[in-house]
């Protein structure tokens, strides 16, 4: 069973991405501290990150052409994510605000499972506005990715999209106010295990996605599972893909891979569980570095992940049509 939903072909790009870029302070700690306690760290880098930007860098070291869309600060965080961009090849229309700090997260690493803690924090004057919503840029895409963070700018940007014939996908953990009139607009409405529950107040999860389903029309839902994978609602059939079993280091940026694997999956035109095989494929191999984007696989990577774990006859379709 694949997905009845049509892809433009002539593009420029086959993702236009936008939303959340972030620089992140990971430290590991051999396990996650008391309160009133110390704890001596085991490791503590600084690298790029941000749920878009995240799945862009993802998307294109896949060799997928991505543009990515967003705010930056005016200092040397914001640099950073600049370079990031530029060393990627990911063609960007990134506004940088000189009076504002980039969005940072402090993250906590347990050691002992990859199991992380975000502490974050953007300025307000990073927030993206819908009247500064390239329309040109939008439609030179195949698909649209959006976090649901700046709300108002992805209605707008989703509504451009949508004009385009362009499909939907969105990254979401959080309910934003306005999000129900964004919803009815996201054709791949991609969530965190938590947020059907948030949306619909229902426990069981196959009666949320059912709801949520149901709330916001979306032409696909799912939600994802950590380890455990993904469960997805789709022609009123539910479809569970069990996660791969790595040896995890961060959970850091899983999700944002997840994505990124999963619009790859429908680029390539996949059959839906594959697709779904492939986005936890991808999560799965970045979980095994530190960092949102410490362990993001090339085309070979994924391929060998995938032929190692047993899906060599969706290793070998991937490595044809690549």
């Amino acid at each position: 069973m694949r997905f009845e939903i049509s892809i433009p072909q002539n593009r420029r790009y086959d993702v236009v991405g936008l939303g959340l870029n972030a620089v992140d302070h990971i430290v590991v700690v051999p396990h996650f501290p008391e309160f009133n306690s110390k704890v001596r760290l085991l490791t503590h880098s600084r690298q790029t990150g941000g749920q878009v930007a995240t799945a862009m860098v993802a998307l294109q070291k896949l060799g997928c052409k991505t543009f990515y869309i967003g705010k930056c600060g005016g200092d040397d965080a914001g640099q950073l994510v600049l370079q990031k961009l530029a060393e990627e090849g990911i063609e960007h229309a990134t506004i940088q605000v000189t009076n504002a700090a980039n969005q940072i997260a402090y993250i906590l690493i347990d050691a002992r499972s990859g199991e992380r803690t975000i502490v974050w924090d953007r300025d307000e004057r990073l927030a993206f506005q819908p009247e500064e919503v390239p329309e040109e840029a939008i439609k030179s895409g195949k698909i649209l990715h959006i976090d649901g963070h700046d709300v108002q700018a992805d209605i707008r940007a989703a509504q451009i999209a949508r004009s385009a014939g362009m499909p939907v996908v969105i990254d979401v953990d959080n309910y934003y106010e306005g999000a129900d009139n964004l919803l009815p607009l996201v054709d791949f409405l991609i969530t965190s295990a938590e947020f059907p529950h948030r949306v619909t107040g229902l426990q069981e999860p196959k009666s949320a996605l059912v709801k949520l389903k149901q709330i916001s029309g979306s032409y696909f839902v799912a939600m994802t599972l950590g380890k455990h994978g993904v469960l997805a609602y789709h022609n009123e059939q539910f479809i569970h893909v069990e996660g791969f079993k790595v040896d995890c280091k961060d959970t850091t940026g899983a999700g944002d891979a997840f994505r990124a694997g999963f619009i790859y999956g429908l680029l390539k035109n996949l059959e839906i569980e594959d697709t779904l095989k492939t986005a936890n494929a991808v999560a799965a191999i970045n979980c095994q570095a530190y960092g949102a984007q410490g362990g993001l696989p090339t085309p070979k990577e994924l391929f060998s992940f995938l032929t190692e774990a047993g899906e060599q006859k969706l290793a070998r379709y991937l490595e044809g049509v690549n």
